[in-house]
């Protein structure tokens, strides 16, 4: 494309024919709008990617999600909703991602600017096609261990991405699986374990980074989604809907 092309007015040298200057001037418009559009585009881009870099709110009171989240380099706030859960059907893939969605949503505030992500999940155990919450008290924990060891059992996390782009909020929602298997686990070890109180608060009754990962035989799958964030496929999923999770030089 000749200079002439970008200038406000194309001018015809003396030299020039009649003909290329027609085909100057019928040239000139497309290519200055296309210019200009192309522009407006990135800066567009560039100003929804800042918008996005600086309000990430991730809607979960769970300090693991939150260790996961910043040794991922990510800045965010945390901002737990204040909704109740409800699961409505026994599929685990299904269930986990309605809650993660729930989660998010819950966390929504009218004054959000534009460009806010929120970030909301949930993980449950599964073991036989039955979901494991966490525990009622520590005989349920005991319970729980006593099924769970020397066997394999599946850990589901949903994760919801909001987006709020105009005032209109974009979801993306996902499920990630990994497979655990345990050693055989004695019922001392058990108890022992549950009397620590580590397992009162956790799906599935124990935490694979704590106490109980000693017992862990081997996993097939993300390691950080048995912990309760995958944080390789988040990062995945937010990428191809045009979101980068932390800035880059």
């Amino acid at each position: 494309m000749k200079k002439e092309f970008l200038e406000p007015y194309p001018v015809c040298k003396e030299k020039e024919s009649l003909v290329e200057e027609q085909i100057y001037l019928l040239i000139f418009p497309v290519a200055t709008i296309f210019a200009k559009g192309y522009t407006v585009i990135q800066k567009r881009r560039i100003k929804r990617n800042e918008q996005i870099m600086r309000k990430i709110i991730l809607a979960s009171a769970s300090p693991r999600r939150r260790e996961l989240l910043a040794a991922a380099g990510v800045s965010f706030k945390v901002c737990p909703g204040n909704g109740e859960e409800h699961i409505t059907g026994t599929d685990p893939e299904e269930a986990v991602k309605e809650l993660s969605s729930q989660k998010a949503f819950s966390a929504v505030f009218p004054e959000a600017e534009n460009g806010t992500v929120i970030l909301g999940a949930d993980t449950v155990v599964v073991f036989e096609g039955k979901i494991l919450g966490k525990p009622k008290d520590e005989e349920d924990a005991v319970q729980t261990l006593k099924m769970l060891q020397g066997n394999t059992h599946q850990v589901y996390t949903g994760v919801t991405i909001l987006e709020n782009i105009c005032g209109k909020w974009q979801k993306t929602s996902f499920t990630e699986k990994t497979d655990v298997t345990f050693y055989p686990v004695s019922e001392k070890e058990i108890r022992d374990y549950v009397k620590t109180k580590e397992p009162m608060d956790k799906a599935g009754s124990y935490g694979i980074q704590g106490l109980f990962g000693i017992y862990v035989k081997s996993i097939s799958g993300e390691y950080s989604n048995v912990v309760g964030l995958p944080v390789g496929r988040l990062f995945y999923e937010a990428k191809k809907s045009g979101i980068e999770l932390r800035w880059q030089e």
